[in-house]
């Protein structure tokens, strides 16, 4: 279900006849108010240690629940990308990052009590600082570091989390090197 249809009277002056005027707005035939539906901001990380793996988790919840997943969530108000990129992996691991380096964007589609929810998922590479101090929280069932030879996509239960683990697979020795060169680690 599209969440706009849930919306059925304006807001504004509550009249019945407020109407979807297109994909990503409805407007009041009554008023002229009209509500734009803009995606949600949602980051994610391309978190690795040391030894060069990537951190993993499993989803506790749905959608998507046990497939694999990268550490990231939605962003809250007043929160910058970055600071939402750095709680999120707290709050979901229980480790600080560093060395953010952005690594691109995809629009996507999130179920979210029944409602298709549009969401920027924004994608970041980073660095763990206390990497001994990993474990599960908030979202996550289970957290590990994946060996990049073991990284299996189709093991990714979200469509923009599959992609972006695709793209990486694909591009990954040009991704590491610029990362390595930009923060010298």
């Amino acid at each position: 279900m599209h969440v706009l249809e849930k919306f059925r009277y304006c807001p504004t002056c509550g009249s019945e006849r407020f109407e979807i005027k297109n994909e990503k707005s409805k407007k009041c035939a009554a008023c002229g108010f009209e509500y734009y539906l803009n995606p949600s901001a949602a980051v994610a990380a391309f978190v690795f240690n040391e030894k060069g793996e990537l951190l993993v988790v499993k989803r506790k919840k749905e959608p998507a629940k046990g497939t694999l997943d990268l550490p990231g969530g939605f962003c809250d108000m007043g929160e910058t990308i970055e600071e939402s990129l750095h709680r999120e992996v707290k709050e979901e691991t229980n480790l600080e990052v560093t060395a953010l380096s952005y690594l691109m964007s995809i629009p996507n589609d999130y179920i979210y009590s029944g409602f298709n929810v549009p969401t920027m998922d924004s994608f970041f590479v980073c660095k763990a600082v206390n990497e001994t101090e990993m474990r599960a929280n908030d979202d996550a069932e289970t957290a590990f570091w994946l060996p990049l030879n073991q990284l299996c996509t189709t093991d990714f239960g979200l469509t923009s989390i599959r992609k972006a683990t695709m793209f990486f697979q694909e591009n990954k020795d040009k991704i590491l090197k610029k990362i390595e060169k930009r923060h010298n680690i």
